[in-house]
């Protein structure tokens, strides 16, 4: 498909320096807690720090407990091993704690929420997602348990900083006698219903990865309810030890505990949480006003119920007014039409800034690891993943972004759709 570029976009000046989609901004209070951590020489993954950390977030979502991880990704593994657990009841020493199991699990969303099922031998079935929130439909779900009704275990993701209909979602794995791992990774501080995500399933799993909207440059932590789960976890995250003076161990552990250090980091970070999301919801509302008429939408929420972290901001072009765009698994191409335009043309423009955005993620059923594993499509058997990854983009959502820079990028998407 032959490239052809807009040649009415007046030529505009890249920015010196890269406004990226979303990146750390850091505080004094950080610096003050490593500082500490260095002085006192508590620089594993004991101290303060994480002492603290784990407070902090029990108190902020509103459970009993937080473990306190290396990476979100290692935090939903201890969430799926821990979920299992109690479904099927110990291992072994070895055993995969998920073999020949099956667990649903949100289709469009990142592969870190996806991989840990893999890790323990289960076999993901993927439920599609709504117009309505990006989300898990709960529609699918509810088909998915009369395909499947053998499943206990769902795996389901608050997308972009929207959170999903948990309500629905939760009371369909009540009905059904199964678990529910949330996954709050990229929805610190969204509130639905008057609640804290992360606060609705039997375990919740955040993320401090560097984009996230508190970060640590990495880091993860679990919550939970009930303290035979934590001490679970915390013993299988430092290698399953035993309390001997001797190394022993009865069954497989992981080096998944979170150093002091970068504790420190989220510790200082964490009571910025209200105006990092009082920013975010700013550029989301900014790009809102700013696009207002061009045939597209931002990315929805029940507006009556949820009070989204706006983590990323995100469009979704009208189908009337995609230009024609091609995707391979290596190669994205597009021919500029009047009047419309498609998510690989307005990146580019984008990119011409030096600005960065990205496709919305690729459902998990299109990826080449995932294909073979099933799919449960929307009641009307649309793929509504795969339209939301056709039709969409994540612009730059990044806090420290100047209003004039967000108007500039605002102005070359205008372009795009002349």
């Amino acid at each position: 498909m032959e490239q052809i570029h807009n040649a009415l976009n007046p030529k505009r000046e890249a920015f010196d320096s890269r406004v990226y989609l979303a990146s750390p901004t850091m505080h004094q209070e950080e610096q003050h807690y490593i500082e500490e951590a260095f002085r006192t020489n508590w620089v594993s993954t004991v101290g303060a720090n994480l002492d603290r950390m784990e407070e902090l977030l029990s108190e902020l979502i509103g459970r009993p407990y937080a473990v306190a991880l290396a990476s979100g990704t290692a935090a939903l593994h201890m969430a799926i091993r821990a979920a299992a657990v109690k479904l099927y009841g110990e291992p072994g020493p070895s055993r995969l704690s998920l073999k020949g199991k099956r667990v649903f699990c949100s289709d469009l969303t990142f592969a870190a929420s996806v991989n840990p099922v893999i890790y323990e031998g289960g076999e993901p079935v993927f439920i599609d997602s709504e117009y309505e929130t990006w989300n898990m439909d709960p529609e699918a779900l509810e088909r998915a348990f009369r395909l499947y009704p053998e499943v206990k275990l769902v795996v389901m993701v608050h997308l972009y900083g929207t959170p999903a209909r948990i309500r629905q979602i939760r009371a369909l794995c009540d009905a059904h006698n199964a678990l529910l791992i949330e996954d709050a990774a990229e929805s610190l501080g969204t509130v639905y219903r008057g609640r804290q995500t992360g606060s609705f399933g039997d375990l919740g799993v955040i993320s401090f990865n560097g984009n996230k909207i508190i970060t640590g440059s990495c880091g993860g932590a679990l919550l939970c309810d009930d303290e035979q789960t934590m001490r679970r976890v915390r013993k299988w995250s430092t290698q399953s030890r035993e309390p001997v003076a001797w190394y022993q161990h009865r069954e497989i552990g992981y080096n998944y505990r979170l150093s002091n250090l970068i504790a420190g980091v989220i510790r200082g970070q964490i009571p910025w949480l209200g105006e990092h999301k009082a920013r975010k919801t700013a550029l989301y509302e900014r790009y809102r006003d700013g696009l207002r008429g061009l045939p597209l939408r931002m990315n929805p929420y029940e507006q009556e119920l949820a009070e989204p972290n706006h983590w990323l901001s995100c469009v979704l072009i009208d189908r009337e007014a995609m230009c024609p765009q091609r995707r391979d698994a290596e190669r994205a191409e597009y021919t500029h039409t009047g009047g419309k335009s498609c998510p690989t043309e307005i990146l580019e423009a984008i990119a011409a800034l030096n600005a960065e955005g990205r496709p919305i993620w690729k459902p998990m059923h299109l990826q080449p690891v995932y294909g073979a594993y099933p799919f449960v499509p929307a009641e009307d058997g649309r793929d509504v993943g795969a339209d939301l990854f056709a039709r969409g983009l994540c612009l730059p959502s990044d806090i420290k972004m100047k209003d004039w820079q967000q108007e500039r990028i605002i102005e070359v998407i205008r372009d795009c759709f002349r």
